[in-house]
């Protein structure tokens, strides 16, 4: 039988002393949003609430929980989505244990990306990876990226489309682009890559929210504002290591707030770590310039 564990800080999360094989790792938190990495064998959760949206997916073994009167099974693959102050619990589903990632994010927060239209309600808790469903499970790929100003913003547009996806009943048509706004955010991000460009003044520069900026911008760009930006400091990490920087002088230089925040966005875009490219690189260079 499970050790039964039920604290809950006040953000939201789950907490309990890692026992064994059991653990909570969380990722950076900021405007409300909280990431977290759990693996449970020999703890469950009573039961508790939230109020904030709890949506996760399962990454290993079969998680059980209590909610909404019926008992849920939900596999490796699946997400899971449980509304603001909806009693749950958790345990695994089998000896082996179970893993998940999940998202934290304010009612408040996802009303906001709504421009103030009623929270969707989603039925059934556990979902598949379609489309709407995967935009979402995308948010945990990397729960150790930094949340920012503009990144807070793409995620409540994500949740929030998704959910309104996800409910059954879409309450409307997708809105013609706002094709000025996102070329002049486009532009802004361009020109000032190398700063920590926030929200408020992609707003003023667009002249519209963040989350219409977010939602029109990936419509226009097939891209979100914060990895649009990404993108281009990456182009400007690459031309300082190609032209002999340091990795660390580049990355200063590029924008990343460290070397170790670059590496994980070069590996994660190219393939490669930014010293493997370093080397392969000069390495191209010697070769072309040998006599």
């Amino acid at each position: 039988m499970p050790q039964t564990l039920g604290g809950i800080d006040a953000g939201g999360l789950e907490q309990s002393r890692s026992r064994r094989s059991d653990s909570i790792r969380f990722g950076p938190s900021a405007h409300g949003i909280e990431r977290a990495e759990v693996y449970l064998s020999t703890c469950a959760f009573e039961p508790h609430r939230h109020d904030t949206y709890a949506i996760g997916i399962t990454t290993a073994g079969v998680q059980t929980f209590h909610y909404r009167g019926s008992r849920r099974i939900c596999l490796p693959g699946q997400l899971h989505v449980l509304h603001p102050d909806e009693a749950h619990d958790g345990a695994a589903g089998t000896d082996g244990g179970f893993g998940y990632r999940i998202l934290y994010i304010p009612p408040e927060l996802v009303r906001d990306a709504l421009a103030g239209r009623a929270l969707p309600f989603v039925a059934d808790p556990i979902q598949q990876l379609v489309p709407a469903a995967g935009l979402i499970a995308s948010l945990l790929s990397d729960i150790d990226e930094p949340i920012n100003e503009l990144s807070s913003a793409e995620i409540a547009v994500a949740v929030a489309d998704g959910l309104v996806s996800l409910s059954g009943h879409p309450d409307r048509r997708k809105a013609a682009i706002d094709t000025r706004a996102a070329e002049l955010a486009r532009d802004y991000l361009a020109a000032h890559a190398r700063e920590q460009t926030s929200a408020s003044i992609l707003e003023k520069i667009a002249g519209t929210d963040r989350f219409t900026i977010a939602r029109h911008f990936r419509w226009a760009f097939g891209t979100s504002p914060d990895r649009y930006r990404t993108l281009r400091r990456l182009a400007l990490a690459r031309a300082a290591i190609e032209s002999g920087q340091s990795l660390a002088r580049a990355a200063s230089e590029a924008g990343f707030a460290d070397q170790s925040h670059m590496t994980r966005q070069f590996k994660r875009t190219y393939g490669l770590t930014p010293g493997l490219w370093m080397a392969l690189t000069t390495d191209s260079s010697r070769e072309t310039t040998t006599p």
